[in-house]
């Protein structure tokens, strides 16, 4: 299966010398597709009806709409998104105020296995194209209102560097959506392998996902810590500038009796000290069977009072969308259940 979306400036020029369309063709494809996000060839017209007719039989669609949508009382929209493969993916979009915020997904399932996670229960179906993950953007009923994207969805996005990079590239370069990379987060659990790659090619922000800054207390929630410390993650980070506009934060969801003690709060600061970062505390969303509970608002307060007296900046997230199921993928391991 062949998509025309998705595709970069050097591939549509190629693809353009194959076809004997003129090279010039290949810009004006670009705007078909990522200016006025329209990917059927027969709607180019200003293509050769006979090119735009070989275009229309080799390439597939690649953007379709959301199968189901779920509101909650406080705004959050949940879509259900199905790829062109059949998978369910899930995308959450996020109103606040004169900011909307949409957390897309890089993945169908995850391979990670985070404990506390919907997605890690499903494993790793598949990797999502560049294509399927801008559908989530271009096909968001709310398009025209984002403001950010943050790839916190449905899988590790490190581990789909490829694609993320290439759908990256598409939102913020001039032929593509013309985004500022400003408005763009890519959340991390601690790829290492990739991390110097996506530094490198990228100018959008990083999260990285820490929820422990202990080593052994880490692994047991989150598998990834065996493979990547995320000491290691955090030695890297410290050799990175970013005190400009890109910026790098920690999300950290408060577990109760399992990270949220003075000791957590003392070695967080050791393990971050020397990168200019920021920590959100995340309130958790409870899952089916988890053993899990979020703690108190006022233990969460605490929380980050001593991390902020400490010197590091520390926001509590607020909880959005919990009666629709918000957390990533509860919608789609629920709709898969029912062999929607």
């Amino acid at each position: 299966m062949e998509f025309l979306y998705g595709k970069t400036p050097d591939e549509l020029a190629r693809l353009c010398a194959e076809e004997g369309l003129p090279r010039f063709a290949a810009r004006q494809i670009a705007r078909w597709l990522y200016r006025r996000h329209e990917e059927r060839p027969e709607a180019m017209t200003d293509l050769a009806a006979a090119a735009r007719a070989r275009l229309a039989e080799r390439f597939a669609a690649a953007l379709s709409a959301p199968v189901r949508v779920d509101e909650s009382a406080d705004g959050t929209r949940k879509y259900l998104f199905r790829t062109p493969e059949g998978d369910f993916i899930e995308s959450a979009y996020i109103p606040d105020g004169e900011r909307a915020t949409l957390c897309v997904s890089s993945q169908a399932g995850c391979r990670m296995g985070c404990r506390f996670c919907a997605t890690g229960r499903q494993g790793l179906r598949r990797s999502l194209t560049a294509a399927s993950i801008l559908n989530q953007i271009v096909s968001l009923p709310e398009r025209d209102r984002l403001t950010n994207v943050v790839f916190m969805g449905m899988g590790e996005p490190l581990d789909n560097l490829d694609a993320v990079l290439r759908a990256l590239d598409i939102l913020t370069s001039e032929w593509g959506f013309g985004w500022s990379p400003t408005r763009i987060t890519v959340s991390t659990a601690g790829v290492l392998p990739a991390l110097p790659r996506f530094l490198s090619e990228t100018k959008v922000h990083l999260a990285v996902s820490l929820h422990n800054p202990f080593a052994d207390e880490r692994a047991a929630i989150m598998p990834v810590e065996r493979a990547w410390p995320v000491a290691r993650v955090a030695e890297l980070l410290r050799g990175y500038d970013f005190t400009h506009q890109r910026r790098v934060s920690f999300e950290y969801i408060l577990l109760e009796g399992l990270n949220d003690s003075p000791r957590h709060v003392r070695e967080l600061c050791r393990l971050l000290n020397g990168i200019k970062c920021r920590i959100n505390l995340i309130r958790f969303h409870k899952i089916p069977g988890s053993p899990y509970f979020s703690p108190s608002d006022e233990a969460m307060v605490r929380f980050r009072d001593a991390l902020t007296a400490r010197g590091i900046q520390t926001t509590i997230r607020a909880s959005r969308g919990e009666d629709i199921r918000a957390a990533c993928g509860l919608l789609s391991t629920e709709t898969a259940a029912a062999g929607s």
